[in-house]
């Protein structure tokens, strides 16, 4: 792993102080009442943090990926869900329109991103297509210039606080007869006539994020809607997908490191047997074992970050999140009868991790990719 230039340092070092100073104080608050204090979001547009990725020219940072995961781990470290709204912004709405936006596109969008004023989401999965992605049924038929969209989406994360939602829709006659290759990425503001919000899930970790069903009802759209092909909308989300999987995996270390940090102080101040837990050697091991693999699955991150591709993502975010999983079960373990307690910090953070292994393509899910990276073109 090369080592951090000073750029990423310091925005690493402006991203611990936010986290320290505006999120760690208040996460078990925002916990138990299900939601961030309005005045986060935007805080984080105000330091930049909205336009990571996006250029300068549109009011970004213009961030490298190795910066930009720097940055979202440690707001991770904070409050994990703050990683994750910054995440599905930077990676979908910001990251897509980048890569396939038109310039009319570009410049009605990226500049309210970059800045904060707008929040992207995502809105891909469906109540039957989850892991099986190229199997969604939501429809956008043409109707003259324009198009018109019916269908419900699934676990749309920032779904009622976004302004702009990138959809997945399939666009093939008759539907579903070209597979993943009659789908459309499409650049909907949900303001728009038929965009519903239902109510929000109430999920076991993560819980200040605001995720929810949305119903699509007749959203009528104009022809300045369609990202690109109407037919490599799956491919695009894919796209988005490898630098979503580099910011959970970020996410995940976070989690990670927190949890580690909880734990080796608990161990200097607890004692047992006339003892500090740190004392004994079983204590050392474990606390041994849970830094090398945050150690291990932050340089696996960077590297992912250095060169990207959709193996690297996928590994990063594997091994990231399975880490973070088994850091914060050990982080339980080491705090014993107090760490299953909702009075102390880990059993959150082991509730937040067991996300990380989910969202973004399962890790199951991730096996596959990587198996089939292996054999690509062999």
């Amino acid at each position: 792993m090369t080592h951090a230039t000073e750029e990423q340092q310091q925005v690493r070092e402006l991203a611990r102080e936010f986290a320290e100073r505006e999120l760690r104080p208040h996460v078990e608050r925002w916990d138990r009442e299900w939601a961030l204090d309005a005045s986060v979001l935007p805080a984080l547009a105000e330091l930049g943090f909205f336009g990571m990725l996006a250029p300068e020219e549109y009011g970004g940072m213009g961030f490298d990926l190795p910066t930009y995961v720097g940055a979202l781990e440690e707001l991770a470290w904070g409050e994990p869900t703050v990683a994750l709204t910054l995440s599905i912004h930077s990676a979908f709405a910001v990251s897509l329109l980048l890569r396939h936006g038109s310039v009319e596109q570009q410049q009605r969008w990226l500049g309210p991103l970059a800045r904060g004023e707008v929040l992207g989401c995502l809105a891909l999965s469906e109540p039957g297509a989850g892991s099986d992605a190229a199997a969604v049924q939501t429809l956008a038929r043409r109707e003259g210039p324009g198009w018109v969209m019916s269908g419900t989406k699934k676990w749309v994360t920032n779904g009622r606080i976004a302004g702009l939602a990138v959809v997945l829709a399939r666009t093939d006659e008759p539907p579903g007869s070209r597979g993943a290759k009659g789908i459309g990425a499409f650049l909907v503001p949900t303001e728009s006539v038929g965009y519903d919000v239902g109510e929000r899930e109430h999920t076991m970790g993560l819980r200040p994020a605001e995720v929810v069903t949305v119903q699509l009802r007749d959203v009528r759209l104009g022809p300045e809607a369609l990202l690109g092909d109407a037919s490599a909308g799956f491919v695009y989300a894919m796209q988005g997908l490898d630098v979503g999987r580099l910011g959970i995996a970020a996410q995940a270390v976070g989690i990670a490191q927190a949890a580690l940090e909880h734990a080796v102080a608990y161990a200097g101040e607890r004692e047992q047997f006339g003892q500090k837990l740190r004392t004994f050697e079983g204590m050392q091991f474990k606390l041994a074992d849970m830094a090398a693999r945050v150690d291990a699955a932050r340089a696996l991150v960077a590297w992912a970050a250095a060169t990207p591709s959709t193996r690297a993502s996928s590994a990063a975010k594997l091994f990231a999140s399975e880490t973070a999983m088994w850091v914060t079960t050990q982080a339980v373990q080491v705090f014993g009868g107090y760490g299953y307690m909702r009075d102390y910090p880990v059993e959150k953070l082991m509730r937040d991790a067991k996300a990380t292994e989910i969202y973004e393509g399962t890790n199951e899910i991730q096996r596959v990719i990587i198996a089939r990276e292996l054999y690509r073109g062999a």
